[in-house]
C-alpha cells in the first residue's frame, strides 16, 4: 500500500512560509508528478513527505497511520535523488544491496532482490562493473535500483533526469513509466519539466509559490486549465495569452489559444502579424508573429515544414471553438 495524505500541512523557514496549508491526497499506486517553476516549493513538499524536512504544522498519514513525526526509515518510502549518490569503490551489485546490508536483510534474500531489480532495470549484464564504468542514464537506474530493493510503500523522485543528457532524459522518462506499469507502486515525481509531467503522471500537482493552483491528470490540466498560470505553464510551446480588445470581445479579461490551434493564412485571418523566428523541425514548425495586440510575439504550430521566412506577413484565425476565457481574478471563467 501506498497511500499518502497531506492535511493542512504548512512548512516555514523562520518567519517565511514557503509552503502554506494545503490539503493533497495521492491515491495508492498513482504516479503523481509535482511540477511548477523554480522556488514553487515542489522539492520542500517532497521533502516534507520523505521526513527530510520537519512540518510547521499539519498532518502526514501514510496508509491512514500518521507519519508526521517520524523518522524517514520509518516511513517505508525510497527516494531517488538528481545526484546519483553511489558509492564510487563498490559494484553496481554492492551499490544495490547496500540499504539491505545495512537493514541486516538475511543474504539469500538480498541476492533474490538484486537479481529481481537488476531485471527490471536491464541491469543484470553490469553488475559486477564500477559506477565510473557507467553512463549517467545506468548510473541513474542503479540509484532507482538501490530504492526498488527496499519494497518501499512509495518512491519519491527528485529531478532524477536533470544531469542527463536531452537523449538520455526521454530514454528514462520511459523506463521510469514502464517501471511503474511493472511494479504498480506509488510514485511521487518532482520536476520542472512539464513536458516530463504530461508524458509520465497519472495525476499532475502545479504549484506555485507554495499553492497549489491545479490538481488533474495530464489532459484536465491541458484541455480545462483552472487559471491563468496553469494555462500558460501546461503546454509545449505554451498557450498564447491575450489581453485588452481582443479579449474584450470574447467578454473576458484575458483570452487564451494554443500554439495548434491557430490557423496562419498569407491572404486573410482575423490577426494580422509579421514573422520573427520560425523554427523548423521536421514534423512541425514553430512560428513566433510579432504585432498581434495584446500578445507579442504570438506563437503558432503549424503541422510539417511551413514556407514563411522572417519578415513575412501572415494572417491568423484562432479556432473559435478552442479559445480560453479567463477573468480579471485570473480563474477560467465557464
Amino acid at each position: 500500500m501506498g497511500r499518502i495524505q497531506l492535511k493542512q500541512v504548512q512548512k516555514k523557514f523562520g518567519d517565511v512560509e514557503v509552503i502554506p496549508p494545503l490539503d493533497l491526497e495521492i491515491n495508492d499506486g498513482e504516479f503523481v508528478v509535482f511540477v511548477g517553476p523554480s522556488g514553487c516549493g515542489k522539492s520542500t513538499l517532497l521533502r516534507l513527505i520523505a521526513g527530510l524536512e520537519d512540518t510547521t504544522s499539519g498532518l502526514i498519514e501514510i496508509d491512514g497511520a500518521d507519519a508526521t513525526a517520524l523518522p524517514p526509515a520509518k516511513r517505508r518510502l525510497a527516494m531517488v535523488f538528481q545526484s546519483y549518490a553511489l558509492y564510487p569503490h563498490m559494484t553496481v551489485r554492492k551499490n544495490i544491496a547496500f540499504p539491505m546490508r545495512m537493514a541486516g536483510m538475511d543474504q539469500a534474500e538480498q541476492e533474490k532482490r538484486i537479481a529481481s531489480a537488476a531485471k527490471a532495470l536491464n541491469l543484470t549484464d553490469y553488475l559486477d562493473r564500477r559506477p565510473g564504468q557507467l553512463s549517467g542514464g545506468q548510473r541513474q537506474r542503479v540509484a532507482i535500483g538501490r530504492a526498488i530493493v527496499r519494497e518501499p510503500a512509495a518512491f519519491l523522485f527528485d529531478e532524477p533526469l536533470s544531469n542527463l543528457d536531452a537523449a538520455l532524459r526521454v530514454g528514462m522518462r520511459m523506463e521510469i513509466s514502464e517501471l511503474h506499469k511493472k511494479l504498480a507502486t506509488t510514485m511521487v515525481y518532482v520536476t520542472h519539466d512539464q513536458v516530463e509531467a504530461m508524458t509520465m503522471a497519472d495525476k499532475i500537482v502545479v504549484l506555485q509559490a507554495g499553492v497549489i493552483e491545479q490538481v488533474g491528470s495530464p489532459l484536465e490540466l491541458y484541455h480545462t486549465p483552472r487559471n491563468k498560470f496553469v494555462a500558460g505553464f501546461i503546454g509545449s510551446p505554451k498557450m498564447n495569452l491575450i489581453e485588452g480588445p481582443e479579449a474584450a470581445k470574447h467578454d473576458a479579461h484575458t483570452i487564451g489559444i494554443r500554439p495548434e490551434h491557430i490557423e496562419v493564412s498569407t491572404t486573410e485571418g482575423q490577426w494580422q502579424g509579421t514573422v520573427g523566428v520560425a523554427e523548423h523541425l521536421g514534423s512541425d514548425t514553430f512560428i513566433h508573429i510579432h504585432g498581434i495586440p495584446g500578445c507579442d510575439p504570438m506563437t503558432v504550430r503549424a503541422s510539417g515544414d511551413v514556407s514563411v521566412r522572417h519578415g513575412d506577413t501572415v494572417h491568423l484565425t484562432p479556432i473559435a471553438s478552442q479559445i480560453h476565457k479567463f477573468g480579471a481574478d485570473g480563474l477560467r471563467m465557464s
